[in-house]
């Protein structure tokens, strides 16, 4: 159940993000080398899991063999979902209430959640994407949309 809206809720969580590693990924800079200088930030590992399922036929990929790039998404997608889940609890949040998508600090990490929800239903972890999914809905209703994730 989402707080999000609710006055008598959390307040929303807004990070603060890295304002270096945003500006070089957005400068053109490799995001495996802003990962490396800048490990802490969702944003990075965002990049890099979502380049990896770019070019994965997501029809085909849960049926037979996994491309190796699901399972390369999947273990960027978790790292930057780790380490934004570090940064939320440095600013407040207790494990639930909204992370609004609105924010663009936040997206780094629920795009990370959200690569990690689509990797996680290509390997076969249906209760990783099902956990992934309802924390979507908890940060912001609208995040899911926005990452590519469709509602069970």
């Amino acid at each position: 159940m989402t707080s999000y809206g609710d006055l008598l809720g959390p307040p929303p969580t807004l990070l603060t993000g890295d304002d270096e590693a945003e500006s070089e990924l957005l400068n053109g800079t490799a995001p495996a080398t802003v990962a490396a200088g800048s490990p802490t930030a969702s944003i990075a590992w965002a990049y890099l899991a979502e380049a990896e399922l770019a070019d994965v036929d997501t029809e085909t990929a849960g049926a037979g063999e996994v491309p190796p790039a699901v399972v390369a998404a999947y273990a960027y997608a978790r790292t930057g979902y780790h380490r934004g889940l570090d940064q939320l609890r440095r600013h407040g949040w207790k494990g639930y209430g909204p992370v609004p998508w609105d924010h663009q600090q936040n997206q780094g990490f629920l795009r990370c959640v959200g690569v990690l929800a689509r990797s996680a239903r290509l390997i076969g972890e249906e209760d990783e994407y099902l956990r992934c999914v309802d924390l979507l809905n908890d940060c912001d209703p609208r995040a899911a949309e926005h990452v590519g994730v469709v509602q069970p």
